[in-house]
């Protein structure tokens, strides 16, 4: 069973899915660290983000693996390296290179086939998992999801007033939603849920509610001797 969970930046999905699929005991899939992974490679490698030949040699030669919840790095853990506003700023900008999300594509569908999941992103219902039995569109209006944002960055020990965390915000949302190469939208199938009224566990909740085993079908055999009608 594969669950999609797509969604704009601060809309809570990376929290969201990482619950549902310690609710659902499944594994979850964060595509958001993977591009942060390549990100973190390129400034690593004095590489501009702006350098697409560049970049796309980095990006085909890193080696991204998750062990539990650990996040590595052509072997090196960067599991908290990659949430600094420095890579936060490049992954945003090496996100919209067709052969990049080429790679990562490659990679997250090989994940998929390993088995069932939860995972988030901004194209993992319309790209990489289309088939998916469950999709969800998480959003939220700027003000909730930039006050998300802020606190995120308080938390990482980074200050950043208001207005410039809401217009970061509005520059990402912009370039994501008009992209050429899997542009940031709900996948026609996907339920959408507004988050900004939510708490993370009534979200959770929610998502849950939707996500039901199907029924086994019957097989009825007739008696002996009689034929089914």
């Amino acid at each position: 069973m594969i669950i999609t969970i797509d969604g704009p930046a601060g809309s809570g999905k990376s929290t969201v899915a990482r619950l549902l699929a310690s609710r659902l005991r499944l594994r979850f899939l964060d595509t958001g660290a993977m591009y942060r992974a390549v990100a973190l490679a390129v400034l690593r490698a004095g590489v501009d983000e702006t350098d697409v030949p560049g970049v796309t040699t980095v990006a085909r030669s890193a080696c991204i693996e998750f062990h539990d919840h650990l996040l590595l790095l052509n072997g090196d853990d960067v599991t908290d390296a990659i949430r600094t506003p420095a890579v936060t700023a490049v992954s945003s900008v090496i996100a919209a290179l067709p052969e990049v999300r080429a790679r990562l594509v490659e990679l997250q569908k090989e994940i998929g086939r390993q088995g069932s999941l939860v995972t988030e992103g901004r194209d993992q219902g319309t790209v990489v998992f289309p088939q998916a039995e469950y999709k969800f569109y998480l959003t939220a209006s700027t003000e909730t999801r930039a006050r998300r944002r802020q606190r995120d960055l308080q938390d990482q020990g980074e200050s950043m007033e208001l207005p410039e965390v809401r217009a970061q915000l509005a520059r990402r949302d912009h370039r994501d939603q008009n992209r050429e190469h899997a542009p940031l939208r709900p996948a026609d199938d996907a339920v959408l849920v507004d988050t900004s009224d939510l708490t993370i566990q009534q979200v959770v909740d929610s998502l849950v509610a939707r996500i039901s085993p199907k029924p086994a079908r019957e097989c009825h055999k007739a008696p002996p001797g009689q034929s089914k009608s």
